[in-house]
């Protein structure tokens, strides 16, 4: 069956204040568990979650090269927070400040992620867009795709190693 694009709307989706919206997934990014904040805001059936890739939600602004960092961050083991812009099920956008860690077994292997998710405040979503926007246009310049990421991954390491602070820092200083 083919996957059916959609488009954003440019509307928001409703994502209350003091709602957390939580997720878990395996080590592929799969979704193996979504609350009902989760299934609300974003649009879908649990059936419709559960075995697919987290990916399902991601809106096109949003920069690989954060993603990048997210993965390579928590496969290491460590936490990170993040602003996110997930895209709904209809194409409505909602922004989350999201907090994703592993979860470890009794021998401390990584066996899932596990991510929380609130509403950020206004300042850092409009912070955090004007850098994602500055990151796309990297990423989207070369034709190689790869390239473009990396080279946008770059930029957020040159912008963190010019204001001397690591990624977590740096995010909650939006």
């Amino acid at each position: 069956m083919a996957k059916v694009m959609v488009k954003p709307t440019g509307r928001e989706a409703p994502f209350r204040d003091g709602e957390l919206i939580v997720s878990k997934t395996d080590l592929k990014g799969r979704i193996t568990y979504c609350n009902d904040v989760f299934l609300r805001v974003a649009g879908f059936e649990e059936n419709e979650l559960l075995g697919a890739p987290h990916s399902i939600i991601r809106h096109p602004d949003m920069p690989r090269a954060v993603f990048k960092l997210l993965w390579d961050t928590i496969s290491a083991g460590n936490e990170i927070f993040a602003y996110v812009i997930n895209m709904a099920k209809n194409g409505d956008h909602y922004w989350v400040f999201a907090h994703v860690t592993p979860s470890f077994d009794s021998a401390g292997k990584i066996v899932s992620y596990h991510s929380n998710r609130r509403k950020p405040r206004a300042e850092a979503v409009t912070a955090a867009a004007g850098l994602y926007k500055h990151l796309k246009s990297i990423e989207d310049a070369p034709s190689n795709r790869k390239d473009g990421m990396q080279a946008a991954y770059e930029e957020v390491l040159s912008i963190l190693a010019k204001k001397e602070i690591g990624y977590d820092r740096f995010v909650l200083s939006l």
